[in-house]
């Protein structure tokens, strides 16, 4: 066991000297003079944990988030179609449902953003989890267009707050040698819960099963229920996070330093199975970016509305000054363009698989142009809603069961995203992030390119999933992002970028359903070659490392030696 504490006063001395040689990531970025027997760089503290038990579980819990995420606004793809007996919604108000969601995570965004690099990553991720879970429970009640409308808005506002912050929580339980790997196998799990989106949805809305509620005027179905099932992930996490600490860094960057080293003790012991007093430091070095980190807000200023906003601004700000606003810029802009297409296109693909699958059935052996048979599906819902006697028919035309082959193509999507993801994580430490963001865009940009090009239904159907795969790029441009800020921005500029992105995702879905039924080749079309050129925007991204001298790694190595690991 390790005693430090005869030497607490000349070691607090010595920190006071020592804040002017700091590491970011594991390099030097000034001069490092001798430390202190005890005292190590958070960095070096934090290696010596290990990577073990508690990592996967921390990773396991994000990349369950992140599925959340997904399955709270993309799970109302497949609601739309099957609730038009309930709801009658126009084509208007389907569009402004599948975007409601992504307008509640843009208005809170940089809210969440800010309060999480000030209050505490956990302390926001936590609550917003479990209030997204309460109003998606109170929306699977909602009768009419206007009350699913607001408690869906309501619902994406409280998710954001874990959807972004997730990226800075996880990344400050790593290591740079394990950072992006971890964020990379958190978005392999949330592949896997995407995956199992399309087989939770065939087997909740296809029910026969009728639950009538008169007190409330209406009868609870099974894409009610879907509803529900989908926020059930958020609420599971939300509750584990009672367990899972704040984020070290985030509690030595408030000046915190006991509580950080109590939570790399409890880490320590989880990993390895040692008793919390091995722990072979005594006291932690705040990196540099983090004694740079104080913010506070006007003590004259007793307006609190007046005084939260210009704490937001004074923690926004950096991201555009000029070291940053360069890089702000090229992330937020790649990211609205790739949730341009991943969302806005996914929002319509049920409609469109929907489509081709009663074609198909309707002509096996016929070959047809994708954007044909949307359009001859368009005239034929017009000549429904033109008929004279609507109310008679409504019962023919609405179906609240989907066609199989809309699960088995996005069963495929999502299998694809969960290769992909666990693809990228085993390469990403050895490939440029420029490079894979790039090759992940130019292929997914020319499927788009191709798919209206491709006179076999089936066939362009794969081009169309393809071109849904750009989505990946989302996390291999947030790994980045967490790499090219410090921690005091870190979480805000993963939560501006996202948030542009989501703006993407509002513009892209309703942009997608003005044209996809009168202009589907230009919609395909766009959706390719804007990705493309997002791609080649990736290129002028910093490169993290550049100008950055390797650390003496002398000490780590002794450090980790001593622990047996």
């Amino acid at each position: 066991m390790c005693e430090f504490k005869d030497k607490q006063d000349s070691v607090a001395s010595e920190k006071t000297k020592l804040t002017v040689a700091t590491v970011e990531g594991g390099n030097i970025i000034a001069g490092q003079p001798e430390l202190s027997k005890g005292t190590e760089y958070f960095e070096n503290a934090l290696e010596v944990t290990t990577f073990g038990k508690f990592n996967y579980l921390l990773i396991l819990i994000s990349g369950v988030i992140l599925a959340n995420v997904l399955l709270e606004t993309l799970g109302i793809s497949f609601v739309l179609p099957v609730s038009q007996c309930d709801l009658n919604l126009t084509v208007y108000q389907r569009g402004v449902m599948s975007a409601i969601g992504f307008a509640g995570i843009i208005s809170s965004s940089h809210l969440w953003g800010f309060l999480a690099d000030t209050t505490g990553r956990r302390s926001i991720i936590r609550p917003t989890l479990l209030m997204g879970f309460v109003f998606t429970v109170v929306s699977s009640f909602s009768t009419n267009f206007w009350s699913l409308v607001i408690l869906r808005f309501l619902n994406g506002f409280c998710i954001s707050g874990g959807s972004a912050t997730i990226y800075a929580y996880l990344g400050e339980f790593h290591t740079e040698k394990n950072r992006s790997r971890a964020i990379m196998s958190s978005a392999f799990i949330f592949g896997v819960g995407a995956m199992i989106m399309p087989g939770i949805a065939w087997l909740v809305i296809n029910q026969e099963w009728r639950l009538p509620l008169t007190f409330l005027g209406l009868t609870y179905k099974p894409w009610r229920l879907f509803m529900v099932v989908c926020g059930i992930p958020g609420l599971l996490c939300g509750l584990s996070l009672f367990r899972i600490p704040e984020s070290p860094k985030f509690l030595l960057s408030q000046g915190h330093e006991e509580q950080c080293l109590q939570v790399l003790k409890d880490i320590y012991r989880f990993n390895t199975g040692k008793l919390k007093e091995t722990f072979p430091v005594a006291h932690v070095i705040e990196d540099l970016d983090n004694n740079t980190r104080r913010h506070s807000t006007d003590e004259r200023d007793k307006n609190p509305i007046t005084a939260l906003l210009k704490s937001m601004w004074s923690q926004t700000q950096p991201l555009f000054n000029r070291e940053y606003v360069m890089t702000t810029v090229l992330i937020c802009t790649i990211q609205f363009w790739i949730f341009v297409t991943s969302n806005g296109m996914y929002m319509w693909f049920p409609d469109i698989l929907n489509s081709v699958a009663e074609f198909m059935n309707a002509n096996p052996s016929s070959s047809a142009y994708i954007c044909n048979v949307v359009y001859e599906k368009h005239e034929s819902i017009l000549k429904f809603e033109l008929a004279r006697n609507v109310s008679d028919t409504m019962m023919e035309r609405c179906n609240e069961k989907l066609d199989i082959s809309t699960y088995q193509k996005s069963l495929i999507l999502e299998f694809l995203y969960a290769v992909g993801f666990a693809c990228i994580g085993g390469i990403i430490n050895k490939i440029s992030k420029r490079s894979i963001l790039f090759f992940c865009l130019a292929v997914c940009g020319a499927c788009g390119i191709a798919a209206p090009l491709i006179n076999q239904p089936n066939f362009a159907l794969y081009m169309y999933l393809i071109l849904l795969l750009c989505g990946l790029g989302i996390n291999v441009l947030s790994a980045a992002t967490v790499d090219l800020y410090p921690t005091r921005l870190r979480a805000m500029a993963v939560c501006i970028s996202l948030m542009m992105g989501r703006l993407g995702s509002v513009v892209g879905a309703n942009i997608v359903g003005a044209l996809i039924t009168n202009h589907c080749e230009i919609t395909f079309i766009s959706s390719g070659v804007s990705l493309i050129l997002a791609g080649l925007l990736g290129f002028f991204i910093p490169n993290p490392a550049k100008d950055r001298i390797p650390i003496d790694t002398r000490r780590r190595s002794s450090l980790v030696s001593m622990t047996g690991n």
